[in-house]
């Protein structure tokens, strides 16, 4: 048979490690496959540009549409990233009958329902194994392996950013600042980390698997979003004093007849294999009505590990060439006509225990004012500290833990709390996660 013909938007780090990973691991990939797999044509901006692997033998140009609209190829794999020009170059592929592989999580995350909606009309396959997690193949695991299961709910270290800084902020005693700087230094974060900081990136990948796991839309709007600049080297001493550590975490649950879907810091205790996922390293905890709860661990970004995603998604296309396009597996792991409305959930009615910590007058009966607010709104309290003044401190830190409660009834308390002329600034409130 002839080889299968693949152009490349874009040869960038992810581009450039599939190009290595296909070349170096061919005669394997033609076994698993029953095809070569030929790169024929690629998009680069700067043919002058260095770059981690040859291009020797593909047809360069600047023009995304060479690929886009050239008959012999059959295979896109989209590798610019961002929302356009990625979301009108994968539809114009579509609409030529041409099989799309994609690591842009962000394109699939706000646009995925009208591009697989496309490409269901069309009959072909759009794989986006490495959107999520890099080399770890969860939503392969999700989507396939799981699909006797109910699935209950999924919980993961979806960022290797954000993980890195939280890591460095536990185990060197950094400032958030202190960490980012070092993360920027080692090549982990960007020269802008706003999407890996502010929690975007992570709640891109939770649409795309809460999508898989629970048979909804993609519905990136719905998903509530916090970030980690506010965690104080303060927090991360308190959680491992208390037994915990500060993780960034997406969590879609499955709760009667909705959905949540949040991303936030949240205190994990230090038993958990979650909490001591340390680095740059990504980690999805999933939880499913037979198979039980599971861990996949790995890493989430990097040129060869992301190709290692990209390679088993083309095989995968390949693979289903010649299959009817009723049969092959559907983009979402539920046919399209079964996808569920069940709605989102407010973050406001979210039930989850909490850490508190709040800067308070030192002086008698500031406690017994917190607590009191806390009993009033039936929030009952697990355990509580309350440093000493040290020097001519006025104002010392309490720490609360409380058990779990509506969120609605915490903004409440918090809001009461801040309003007491003892509280000094703003209340530090993170959510506290067992994954029990």
């Amino acid at each position: 048979m002839d080889a299968v013909k693949v152009g490349l938007l874009g040869v960038g780090t992810v581009g450039g490690g599939t190009l290595n990973v296909l070349r170096r691991n061919s005669e394997e990939i033609f076994r698993r496959a029953g095809r070569a797999i030929a790169i024929e044509r690629a998009v680069v901006r700067d043919r002058t540009k260095s770059r981690i692997c040859p291009l020797e033998g593909i047809q360069l140009s600047d023009d995304p549409l060479s690929v886009v609209d050239d008959p012999d190829i059959q295979i896109v794999a989209e590798f610019i990233g961002g929302l356009e020009p990625a979301r009108t170059l994968i539809l114009r592929a579509i609409a030529h009958g041409k099989h799309i592989v994609t690591a842009n999580k962000a394109v699939i995350a706000l646009h995925g329902n009208e591009i697989f909606d496309a490409a269901h009309k069309e009959g072909v396959m759009v794989a986006f194994e490495a959107a999520v997690a890099g080399g770890i193949p969860v939503i392969k695991t999700v989507r396939e392996a799981m699909a006797g299961n109910r699935v209950e709910w999924l919980a993961g270290i979806i960022n290797g950013t954000s993980n890195f800084i939280l890591s460095d902020m536990y185990h060197q005693d950094r400032t958030f600042d202190e960490a980012l700087a070092q993360a920027q230094q080692l090549g982990y974060a960007e020269a802008d980390p706003r999407f890996d900081i502010d929690g975007t990136d992570a709640a891109h990948k939770l649409t795309i698997l809460s999508a898989i796991a629970f048979g909804i839309p993609l519905q990136f709007d719905k998903v509530y979003c916090e970030g980690i600049d506010r965690i104080h080297p303060d927090d991360a001493a308190y959680a491992r004093q208390l037994g915990y550590r500060i993780k960034h975490l997406g969590i879609a649950r499955h709760i009667g007849e909705r959905i949540e879907l949040r991303v936030h810091p949240a205190l994990v205790p230090e038993r958990k294999l979650l909490a001591n996922v340390d680095g740059v390293m990504n980690a999805v905890l999933i939880k499913g009505d037979a198979a039980g709860p599971m861990v996949l661990y790995g890493a989430g970004a990097g040129a060869e590990p992301t190709a290692s995603a990209v390679v088993a998604d083309l095989v995968d296309v390949v693979r289903a060439l010649t299959a009817d396009p009723g049969n092959r597996v559907p983009h979402l792991g539920f046919q399209p006509d079964a996808l569920s409305d069940r709605s989102i959930a407010r973050i406001e009615e979210v039930e989850t225990a909490y850490y508190l910590r709040i800067s308070a007058l030192d002086r008698p009966g500031v406690l017994a004012d917190v607590t009191r607010i806390l009993g009033d709104l039936e929030i009952s309290i697990e355990a509580i500290r309350q440093q000493e003044p040290s020097g001519e401190q006025t104002h010392v830190p309490i720490v609360i833990l409380t058990h779990s409660v509506r969120e609605q009834a915490m903004n409440q308390a918090i809001a009461r709390i801040q309003g007491l002329e003892s509280i000094q600034s703003e209340v530090m409130r993170i959510r506290l996660e067992t994954l029990e």
